[in-house]
Formats: C-alpha cells, sequence, structure tokens
C-alpha cells in the first residue's frame, strides 16, 4: 500500500528493473518468480475472503453495528480494494522478477491506488482515535450512531484521493521515465506522501490512544469510587429505624401537606395546588440518575469493540513502518544502497497486514468470533 520507490531507483518492485533480474539464473528466477505466484494467490484469496467476512458479518449482524465497527468495515474494504486492484498487479510484476511488461498508464494508476489505499488504512484508524477520544471526553456531548461516523469515513476516503491524485494528474510523466520500471517518479512526491499518509498521523493517533485509554481509565477509577460511596452501610450500634421519606404532597413544595377536605385537597393560604401552576412556572427538574448514567457512560458493547483497537494498530505499524522507513530513506538518500530483497520484503510485510486484521478480530473479539462460527456454520468449541 503505497508510494513504493524512491525517485532514483526502483519502485513497486524493490527497485528491480530489466536489468537487475537477467536470464543469467534462469532456474533462480523461475523459482523465485512461482514462489511470488503461489504467495501472492494465497494473499489474494485470504484477503478477498476475509475481509468479505467482516463486512457481511457487520452488516446482516445487529450486534456488530456500532460505531467502532463501521470504521473496521471502512478499513476491511480499503484492504478488499488492494486485493482487487494493486495485488494482481504487483503479483504479476514480481513473477516477471521486477520488470514492468504493461502500459505506463496502468502503472500510474497502479501507483495512485497503492498510494491512496495505504493513505485510507491509516486514515480510518485515525478517525477511529477521533471518533473513540470524542466519546470517552465528552460522552454527554457524544451521539454513537450515524452522522458523525459516517462523515469521518468520507472525510478519509476524500484526503487520501487528494494524496495520491497528483500521481494521476501526470506526475508521473517524465522525460526519460524508463517504462520497464514502476515507480514514483518525483523523490519529492516520495516524501511528501511518505509523511501524509504516515509519518504525520501515526504519531497524532498514537497520541488520541494514549489519551483516550488514560480517560477510561479515569472514568473507571470514578466510576468505582462512587459506587463504593454509594453502598449502603448499617448502623454500628443499635437505634431506631430511618425514618422512611413520605410522598411528596399536592401542593407546592413549601407548603404543609393538609388533610382531605370533603374529598377535596385543600392548600393553605397563598399556596397553590400543582396542578393548578402553569407547567412554565415550575422549577425545571433535573435529569435523573439513570438517565445522566446512560448518556454519560459508553456502552459494554462499544467498550469490548475499542479493546482490538490497540492490537489492530499495533500490528499496523509493525507492518508498514519498516517499508516507509526504507521508503523514505531512498528518497531522501539517493546514494544510499539498500538491497532489493530488502525493500521486496517490506513491501510484502505491508501487503500481509490486509490478511491480518480478520485473523485479529477473530482473536480478540468474541462476538465476530462468534458470528464468523455461524456464517461459516463452524461448532463451538
Amino acid at each position: 500500500m503505497g508510494n513504493r520507490s524512491a525517485a532514483d531507483a526502483g519502485g513497486l518492485l524493490a527497485g528491480r528493473g530489466p536489468g537487475t533480474g537477467t536470464p543469467g539464473s534462469g532456474a533462480a528466477l523461475g523459482a523465485a518468480g512461482a514462489a511470488a505466484l503461489v504467495g501472492g494467490v494465497l494473499l489474494i484469496g485470504v484477503v478477498l475472503a476475509g475481509n468479505s467476512l467482516v463486512c457481511a458479518s457487520v452488516a446482516s449482524e445487529r450486534s456488530l453495528q456500532t460505531p467502532t465497527n463501521y470504521f473496521i468495515v471502512s478499513l476491511a474494504a480499503a484492504d478488499l480494494l488492494l486485493a482487487l486492484l494493486v495485488l494482481p498487479l504487483f503479483v504479476y510484476s514480481e513473477v516477471h522478477g521486477g520488470t514492468w511488461l504493461l502500459s505506463p498508464r496502468l502503472c500510474d494508476a497502479l501507483m495512485a491506488m497503492d498510494v491512496m489505499l495505504c493513505t485510507a488504512s491509516i486514515f480510518n484508524l485515525c478517525a477511529i482515535s477521533v471518533d473513540r477520544f470524542v466519546a470517552v471526553t465528552v460522552p454527554l456531548r457524544y451521539h454513537g450512531q450515524g452522522r458523525r461516523q459516517l462523515l469521518l469515513i468520507g472525510a478519509t476516503w476524500l484526503l487520501s484521493a487528494a494524496v495520491a491524485a497528483p500521481v494521476l494528474c501526470g506526475l508521473n510523466d517524465v522525460r526519460g521515465r524508463d517504462p520497464a520500471v514502476c515507480r514514483l517518479e518525483d523523490g519529492d512526491y516520495v516524501v511528501y506522501s511518505s509523511v501524509c499518509s504516515f509519518f504525520l498521523p501515526c504519531p497524532l493517533m498514537l497520541l488520541l490512544y494514549w489519551a483516550t485509554f488514560r480517560g477510561l481509565r479515569r472514568w473507571g477509577a470514578t466510576r468505582r469510587a462512587k459506587l463504593h460511596a454509594r453502598a449502603p452501610r448499617r448502623p454500628s450500634g443499635p437505634g431506631p429505624p430511618p425514618e422512611p421519606s413520605l410522598p411528596p404532597g399536592p401542593c407546592g413544595p413549601d407548603c404543609p401537606v393538609p388533610g382531605p377536605v370533603l374529598h377535596r385537597v385543600s392548600c393553605g393560604p397563598g399556596c397553590l395546588p400543582l396542578d393548578a401552576i402553569p407547567e412554565a412556572e415550575l422549577p425545571p427538574q433535573p435529569p435523573t440518575q439513570a438517565l445522566r448514567k446512560r448518556r454519560a457512560k459508553i456502552p459494554g458493547r462499544e467498550r469490548k469493540a475499542m479493546r482490538v483497537l490497540p492490537v489492530v494498530v499495533g500490528a499496523f505499524l509493525v507492518c508498514w513502518t519498516p517499508f516507509f522507513v526504507v521508503h523514505i530513506t531512498r528518497a531522501l538518500c539517493p546514494t544510499c544502497f539498500v538491497p532489493p530483497r530488502l525493500v521486496s520484503a517490506v513491501t510484502w510485510l505491508g501487503y500481509v497486514n490486509s490478511a491480518l486484521n480478520p485473523v485479529i478480530y477473530t482473536v480478540f473479539n468474541a462476538e465476530f468470533r462468534a458470528v464468523f462460527r455461524k456464517a461459516l456454520r463452524l461448532p463451538c468449541p
């Protein structure tokens, strides 16, 4: 996912052009091509099956339709598009030893889709962090369903398309371009896209997650303290039982409660029955404790969905950090030698991340696990 090459030497496929995988080692190239073909087909199949199952499960199971899972569906959609639009061409070129045999326009489209989908993935993770931060820090103003999540998801895709648009607008059409190598030709754009797609959003995302989980810990500690303070305490010595509280009378709050007179209520002088006071003049009633509690807390289902997010973010960073470090190093230091095998390895590692998320949901989220078993008709253990 993303901006694969430095401007000077190699891009999509480890900087290997027609001169590096020459027929001098035909048997080795054939073995490497076969391994790339088998691995690529397996990877595409796993990404398609796993992320399709995620989308279908959230769409069909009401218990999974939470704000956090809407972003997970958007993330799964980015991985599905990657498997459909990027991985087949990547594997095709890997099978041919890194030589690009198709048109330059198709290469530009591949580069743009690669940049956009990688950016969409990390922007979706950032959108989740923003949404969860708002839900924890201002819960009374947070409304869990609908509009905010859709706006954030739409913004992530629009911004991702904006980052990738220069490639489709002719940025790669440079003089002396080698048609046998598919890469990003502009070194400045490589740095720009790397910063926008990874190095800028990652620290922001981690900071927001840190603040979110810190807020959750504080909320939990406050809640436990309140529950402990409200717990009834038995008196230490003998004594009369507490007097039961009387129900409110029909008169105003400052009026004594009279007895019935001829089957009707008669209030004291200067007092009116409550039903005679206009509703607009009554003092506003504070919301009940149950309502405040319901509005101020995050539902248990949402908290369960949030537990899987650190694992998803951690897997993304483990898979993509090596790629972006190598990627920007090649752009900033054209004279530095980076082994083609290293570039190819970190590229494959980044793409493997698209297959990991459904596995993470299965292992770390009991609701996803139950729905997956139901969809696949697997028996419970």
